[in-house]
């Protein structure tokens, strides 16, 4: 198989590349079969195998390993495919933004965020944003870092208020805000709510609800843990929505592990109580996460400049 000359390689590349055969490797990795993957694209299977031959011809490189009748992807293919889902984002961003200008309309802005974030910069941004552009549409995604990047990768979201997920992530750009501290929660009633003191051992005679494993906060949680050699409890609820924590503390004897910030809030407002027991590890600072390959809109980059402004102050 031919392989495509250094010199002035992007171009060529450019010039190679359909994106049918795009749609055929996302297609590919979705299906889990190529046979899947031309009936979704509406291919017969001898079509999609020339095209898909055609894709590794361009690139110079086979993408996958024949295993009995399947596919697999080889390196090669695990690397383009990931290339694959970050230009679709890029598409389907483009593709937004050209259709608020085929309305007439004043835009769209996507953010996601954490909960952490939720009670004072990212509402003091968004309503400054509003201020400024009131027929500004924008829609706002709570959950944890870890989804919202994912979103982020697709395309789906332009911003994300949150921390990066793992070491030396260079493929988006992270601007901190501030720490998120943590608290341990209970409901008004529960045994331990009127403690002046708890230790990490007393409440392990109780449940505990925690986010989804694979978060910042399940992971310093988990860490937590095992400087106390001690075992996850068992039977765990997980969940990675606060206020569906919140709400089973308030009417159980659970406990629950939630941002300091929305702690404080809630607690203020007699909901919840938080338990006098500071964690032994903390999180990173959270921040901004925006694609580097990406250009932003308008709307978002006066966003970040909001977002940061209110965190300067």
């Amino acid at each position: 198989m031919g392989s495509i000359d250094r010199k002035d390689s992007t171009p060529q590349l450019l010039n190679r590349l359909r994106m049918r055969q795009v749609a055929l490797m996302l297609a590919i990795d979705e299906q889990g079969t190529l046979r899947g993957a031309a009936a979704q694209m509406g291919l017969t299977q001898p079509a999609a195998t020339k095209m898909l031959h055609e894709l590794e011809s361009a690139l110079g490189l086979p993408l996958f390993d024949r295993v009995g009748r399947g596919l697999r992807l080889n390196a090669a293919g695990e690397r383009v495919t990931g290339y694959f889902h970050h230009l679709r984002g890029s598409m389907e961003s483009l593709n937004r933004e050209l259709q608020e200008l085929r309305e007439g309309s004043a835009g769209r802005l996507v953010v996601g965020s954490i909960m952490a974030a939720s009670p004072g910069r990212l509402t003091q941004a968004l309503l400054a944003l509003k201020r400024q552009w009131p027929l500004l549409s924008i829609e706002v995604a709570v959950d944890t870092s870890d989804r919202l990047l994912a979103q982020l990768s697709e395309g789906v979201l332009e911003v994300v208020v949150g921390r990066p997920t793992a070491q030396g992530d260079t493929a988006h750009f992270f601007q901190p805000i501030d720490d998120e501290a943590l608290s341990i929660i209970v409901g008004l009633e529960h045994p331990l709510a009127q403690a002046r003191s708890v230790t990490f051992a007393a409440l392990q005679a109780y449940g505990w609800v925690l986010q989804p494993p694979g978060s910042p906060m399940r992971t310093l949680i988990e860490q937590e843990f095992q400087a106390h050699r001690l075992p996850l409890p068992r039977g765990l609820i997980e969940t990675s929505s606060i206020l569906t924590s919140m709400n089973l503390v308030r009417n159980s004897d659970l406990v629950a592990v939630i941002p300091q910030a929305v702690a404080r809030d809630n607690a203020e407002h007699g909901m919840v109580r938080i338990l006098p027991y500071r964690l032994q590890c903390s999180l990173d600072a959270y921040g901004s996460l925006v694609r580097r390959d990406r250009p932003l809109s308008q709307a978002a980059a006066q966003f970040l400049a909001l977002l940061h402004g209110a965190a300067g102050g």
